[in-house]
């Protein structure tokens, strides 16, 4: 079972995802230029939100051998130690305090390390590096590797790729949208013969309204768990919340974008199916409605269509905050709604998307993760 995630999201001006050349990031679609935020800005902005925070159980570092050596005391020697066996693991130091590659592994799989070298008392740095590869390679059932996977190549540690149960898309606007450019100064307070800025200076800038897709394997989510149903239904949960109130962070303290989205899809299917081709033709603005509400528009044309050429989902949620956008068509002159469950809050869509797999939303919120994810 997918349970697939819809987003319109209409952002005011900001530069939510920059380029290297500090520009808000852009892509062509549809034959014009669109602005884009990437899905790896969006992934991380949900794992490292409050929100989310209390189901992340896994580490992405370059200073895994300082985080093993800091759990074990009255030990000077252990970050050495630590070092020479991550390197007969395959991950090479770069200095003293990080290695040359991101390792991502979880909290416990650092605490078991740690403890095992502390306790290493007549074993080789070979015996422990293969104890280390175990660890590694095996504790893994955390709600954000899990959902995100892991690609880990030491070239010496097998078996440690976990395949992702989420897919995510790169959000890009529904219309056309080109970057604008701020001009700023910054002025002297204490001014003096020199009456001109203290600073001048240009950033560039943009206003979009985005369309987001996210895809969750609730099995491979499941199998990811190592079989716990009920935490594969809170990360669910949770990460619907997360991804419905968390924005980037690029330069938010110059535009504070903080738009939540005004219509939220989620469909429960067997095969992904993205609805950005409802934006092919982009977005304009005419007949009274906004660009949001054009939006929700053409993305609802679009799913009647391909309702009409390939079926419907098995189920189908719209949520707009007190329904102010309905998701909807005229057929011969009456609204025909597209969704079998239109919501107001989102308190309310979070229970019924967990209920629709199968799960009571206040039971598994409650399940009890370990203090090393917590």
């Amino acid at each position: 079972m997918l349970i697939e995630i819809h987003m319109i999201q209409n952002h005011s001006p900001a530069n939510l995802n920059r380029d290297d050349l500090g520009a808000p990031k852009t892509c062509y679609f549809g034959g014009v230029i669109r602005s884009r935020i990437s899905s790896q800005c969006v992934k991380r902005s949900i794992r490292m939100s409050e929100e989310f925070k209390s189901l992340c159980g896994g580490v992405r570092t370059r200073q895994l051998a300082k985080l093993i050596s800091e759990r074990i005391q009255g030990k000077a020697d252990a970050k050495k130690r630590a070092v020479a066996i991550l390197k007969k693991c395959g991950i090479a130091p770069k200095d003293e305090e990080k290695s040359d590659m991101l390792v991502y592994t979880t909290k416990e799989a650092i605490s078991k390390m740690a403890d095992l070298l502390e306790n290493s008392s007549g074993k080789s740095d070979n015996e422990l590096a293969s104890e280390f590869g175990g660890l590694i390679s095996e504790l893994t059932a955390v709600p954000d590797m899990a959902l995100n996977g892991r690609m880990l190549e030491t070239g010496v540690l097998k078996d440690t790729t976990v395949e992702a149960a989420l897919q995510v898309a790169h959000a890009i606007s529904t219309h056309e949208a080109r970057p604008e450019v701020d001009y700023y100064v910054a002025a002297d307070d204490i001014p003096g013969a020199d009456t001109g800025a203290g600073y001048v200076d240009e950033a560039l800038f943009s206003s979009a309204c985005f369309y987001k897709y996210f895809s969750i394997d609730f099995e491979d989510l499941v199998k990811n768990l190592k079989g716990n149903k009920e935490l594969a239904a809170h990360t669910v949960g949770a990460f619907i919340r997360a991804a419905a109130t968390v924005n980037p962070t690029g330069k938010q303290n110059s535009f504070a974008a903080h738009n939540p989205p005004d219509g939220i899809l989620i469909e429960l299917k067997k095969s992904p199916v993205s609805y950005a081709n409802a934006f092919a033709r982009p977005v304009s603005i005419g007949g009274g409605r906004d660009i949001v509400s054009q939006s929700v528009a053409q993305l609802g044309q679009y799913i009647l269509d391909l309702d009409t050429g390939y079926g419907k989902p098995d189920n189908r949620f719209w949520f707009s905050p007190n329904l102010r956008y309905p998701l909807s068509v005229i057929e011969d002159n009456k609204e025909n709604e597209l969704a079998e469950n239109n919501l107001k809050s989102i308190d309310e869509l979070i229970p019924a998307i967990v209920a629709a797999i199968g799960y009571d939303w206040n039971k598994v919120k409650e399940v009890a993760l370990s203090s090393e994810v917590a």
